[in-house]
């Protein structure tokens, strides 16, 4: 990486005695309705810790906010809170619908965009849009609840609330002076035609550690004197010793507890008159008894009034360091200049890490993309055993009752994680994390790897091998596409520095091991290396519910269950060579993992009804295993028979010279068994590609091109930004599949789900999602490594225009990316046909990285803020704006998921994943 002072900032960030990651934006964006805040009897989440209810009561597990951040244990947290002088309440943090609420699922009912962050967060911003109006909670839940499945969404701006753009952009920035030293500036712009008056809270707390875990000192927050023109809050804690937030400007301080409102939420007498709502009571009800005349407490605002002209601004200056008032002089004294430093070094930092030739449209969407990844770390609390003994479940004594979880009870899990998105999913969810890790790699590679290393703790996996799937469940099966995040990180840092971390693979193989182990004894039921999974992260893709027991009875061998094991297989075998290099120990386990996958695809590729592909339709497909020994194709084409695809990896001449004893092991085994060549890739003597390269993969040539025929159809799978997940072909052909007199069908739907199939909430069955696309576009180069410019397909198919699979990834990566980018007219895809985004000089620059994105328009859907794996369009525009064809044949083994040396490559050495 190119040296600036961020990059100086993250290598200095290693040594403890340089926390720059220490504070960051690690505050959820919504703690209630989650897993950890419900103890109900029957587990409802979203109606035992209601947004009601979380300005009165005490989170036990975390704590939310806007623009909120804290230090690396949520100690100490800061966010905002607004008034426009109408709402019933203060907006302290982001309203939203519970999945009961809406017609298809959580959804937050806010605007706010992530618009800036450095990896080390030395400069931060953040957009909210507040209107001037009363905010209309009541109408969005009560219109959102007559609306069914095949309605649109209900969203804020249908209400009116932004008419004549009566409301407040606010921008929040943060720019740290040094580790320990966090300048915020609140910029307040009126959108609106009149004067509109607003009360800014910047707000300091606790997180209640002292209600929960009795016998803990209780830290304290108060007025201490300041400058004049200013006002300053004293920091006590036990752990992060002595903090000052110094407050710019005519503000008055209150005080209250960060304790419940008993006497509200439960209807019991509170202990103090002090509570967490206090400061809403004082503002909003004009309760001069609701905070503290003390002016100390464990929760503080400082109330700014203000009134802003039609069209200006109004700027907050506030400053969080451990400098007390007699060392820190004036503290806003060189305010403007280190923010502006701030920025000016976050400007050189993504210049360095964006390629040249990428156009300022995609230097823009990958920019907020990754700011999004950055802002989207969560400090994730959860004592598992601790939460089950508060619900009287001792899960470690035979007999106990089952609860949720009850078999996770070792999980002690008390760490920065990567979340899907903060408001929808204030969860990690393992599968997500990995491909986060791709995006993230390109500006902290120490962050990614972290990550990584997380999910495969003692903490964390289980004792029997398996990686934690999301809170909800943490039994439900993830793709295991760890390996594959672990060997391309590990790459990536290879070609960004010449060194890979050995360490970091070494920990990690020995824990996949475990994993992979898992797979093998508990998802092949059968031994025959054939593989279910269940749930795979792919909702309501089939006909059935994957993660229930079926209604035929019997079970499902999954092609995509299949294709993930054989993928992983391939990953490990390429971690296991790395390693052998070092290590001839390891060399074994290479012979292993080819075994592994040689095997798979044996059974996998078997003809007639034993295995997976469909000769007649040129397809994979799940097979379904009844009770009475017989067998049935279910015909659902969908991403599902394109992931095999997926099970693809280079081998390059280097890597068999590593491994010899392992090379001629294999030969003599496919020597001995003849037949196991049919159902691979060829591959070895004879049959090497470009460059000398040998290739392991499940689908051969003539499946290959008879799959991309259909993939790169735009009348099923292509659409013009990206790859559906399920072939347009099932709009006018619904697979129908009837049990018991009922039928199960699968149709074509580009948008949102018509099924209440795992809430509800997210589709499968035909929008486009970025992470397989992603992988389809990895295996799309490791063929082309292997080809070079011998294999040539239509693209799209029936347009006589042939390309060979470097610019058949490009072209998809392009219509991934045209998703974000705005056309000629300045409407960007992804906001279909919300005007005010697509036209408005306020809106239309301020993108929003969805969940999944409709199969025809590209229009974002799902979760609005789920820059975690949609993120990896950064990746995309960087692989593809830094490296052309040539460069990646050249470079070999993956080279385009990472940026080349700078010097001239050995191509006996691997440069890139």
């Amino acid at each position: 990486m190119p040296q600036n002072q961020e990059s100086t900032r993250l290598k200095d960030a290693r040594n403890p005695n340089t926390p720059w990651k220490k504070w960051g934006p690690y505050l959820s964006e919504r703690q209630w309705g989650t897993v950890r805040e419900d103890y109900s009897p029957g587990g409802d989440a979203w109606d035992y810790f209601t947004h009601d209810q979380a300005r009165s009561r005490a989170y036990h597990w975390g704590e939310d906010g806007l623009a909120g951040i804290s230090d690396d244990k949520q100690l100490l947290c800061f966010s905002l809170a607004l008034w426009n002088g109408k709402d019933p309440i203060l907006k302290e943090r982001a309203f939203g619908l519970t999945n009961s609420e809406a017609n298809h699922g959580e959804d937050v009912k806010e605007y706010y965009f992530y618009l800036d962050s450095t990896p080390t967060h030395s400069y931060m911003k953040y957009l909210y849009k507040y209107p001037q109006t009363e905010f209309p909670y009541l109408n969005l839940i009560e219109t959102s609840r007559g609306r069914n499945r095949g309605d649109f969404e209900y969203e804020l701006l249908d209400t009116g609330v932004f008419k004549d753009d009566r409301y407040f952009d606010i921008f929040v920035e943060y720019a740290k002076q040094d580790p320990e030293d966090l300048l915020i500036q609140i910029t307040i712009a009126n959108r609106g035609p009149d004067p509109a008056t607003l009360h800014v809270l910047p707000t300091l707390w606790f997180r209640n550690v002292w209600t929960w875990w009795p016998g803990t000192q209780k830290p304290l927050l108060k007025q201490v004197s300041g400058q004049k023109g200013m006002h300053a809050i004293a920091v006590s804690h036990a752990d992060l010793g002595e903090r000052y937030l110094y407050c710019d400007g005519d503000a008055t301080l209150l005080f209250t507890e960060n304790e419940t409102n008993n006497e509200r939420v439960f209807g019991k007498p509170n202990a103090s008159p002090y509570v967490k709502d206090g400061i809403n009571n004082f503002v909003v009800q004009g309760n001069q008894n609701a905070v503290n005349p003390d002016r100390t407490g464990t929760k503080c605002s400082a109330h700014y009034q203000l009134n802003v002209a039609a069209g200006k601004t109004s700027t907050i200056r506030l400053r969080l360091t451990n400098l007390a008032p007699n060392a820190v002089g004036d503290p806003f004294k060189t305010f403007g200049s280190i923010m502006q430093t701030r920025q000016a070094e976050a400007d050189e930092f993504y210049k360095s890490v964006t390629p040249p030739r990428v156009s300022a449209g995609e230097a823009l969407v990958m920019r907020q993309a990754l700011a999004g990844m950055l802002w989207s770390k969560q400090f994730f609390f959860f004592d598992v055993d601790k939460w089950l003994e508060e619900h009287g479940v001792d899960a470690k004594k035979p007999g106990a009752p089952h609860m949720r979880n009850s078999e996770w009870y070792h999980m002690l899990n008390q760490n920065i994680i990567s979340m899907p998105d903060k408001w929808e999913y204030p969860w990690y969810a393992a599968s997500d994390l990995a491909f986060h890790t791709v995006a993230l790699s390109t500006v902290d590679t120490d962050f990614a790897k972290e990550q990584l290393d997380l999910m495969l703790q003692s903490s964390f996996l289980h004792p029997t091998g398996q990686i934690p799937a999301y809170e909800w469940n943490f039994s439900d099966v993830n793709p295991p596409v760890h390996a594959w995040a672990t060997i391309f990180n590990y790459r990536t840092e290879q070609a960004l520095s010449g060194k890979g971390d050995l360490e970091f693979l070494k920990r990690s193989f020995a824990k996949l091991m475990l994993n992979f182990s898992w797979w093998v004894n508990r998802k092949d039921r059968s031994g025959k290396n054939l593989f279910e999974g269940g749930f795979l992260g792919l909702d309501n893709i089939g006909v059935f519910d994957r993660s229930s027991p079926l209604p035929t009875g019997g079970y499902l061998e999954q092609a995509d269950g299949t294709a993930w094991v054989s993928m992983f297989s391939q990953n490990m075998f390429e971690i296991a060579v790395e390693l052998a290099s070092h290590d001839s120990l390891y060399e074994d386990m290479a012979i292993k993992f080819a075994e592994h996958f040689i095997w798979i695809a044996n059974s996998m590729n078997q003809a007639g009804s034993r295995g997976m592909w469909d000769d007649e339709d040129g397809f994979y497909y799940d097979v379904l295993r009844l009770p009475d020994g017989n067998s049935e194709r279910l015909k659902v084409r969908s991403m599902v028979g394109l992931l095999p695809l997926c099970a693809t990896t280079v081998i390059e001449p280097w890597q068999r010279e590593r491994i010899p004893r392992a090379m001629n092991a294999l030969l003599e085994l496919v020597k001995r068994m003849p037949e196991l060549r049919n159902s691979i890739h060829p591959t070895g003597p004879g049959h090497l590609g470009y460059g000398e390269r040998g290739i392991a993969a499940l689908v051969n040539p003539d499946r290959l091109r008879r799959i991309l025929s259909r993939m790169l159809d735009e009348n099923e799978f292509l659409s013009p930004y990206g790859i559906r997940a399920l072939s347009r072909y099932h709009k006018d052909h619904p697979y129908v599949i009837q049990v018991n007199g009922r039928d199960y069908s699968v149709d074509y739907l580009p948008a949102e789900s018509n099924t209440g199939m795992f809430g509800g909430n997210s589709n499968w069955r035909g929008p486009i999602w970025m992470p397989v696309n992603a992988l389809l576009i990895r295996a799309l180069l490791s063929y082309y490594l292997y080809y070079g410019d011998s294999f040539k397909v239509e693209c799209p198919t029936g347009s006589g225009k042939m390309m060979n699979l470097f610019q058949v990834a490009r072209e998809i990566s392009n219509r991934l990316t045209r998703i974000f980018l705005a056309d000629k007219l300045g409407r960007r895809p992804v906001y279909g046909g919300t005007e005010k985004f697509q036209t408005d000089p306020h809106w239309k620059d301020y993108l929003l990285f969805f969940e999944y994105f409709h199969g025809d328009n590209g229009a974002g859907l799902g979760a609005s803020h789920q820059t975690g794996w949609t993120g990896v369009v950064a990746k995309l525009i960087e692989l593809f704006g830094r490296l052309d064809e040539r460069q990646i044949l050249e470079l070999g083994k993956e080279a385009g998921f990472a940026r080349p040396p700078t010097a001239a490559s050995d191509k006996k050495q691997p440069t890139a994943a």
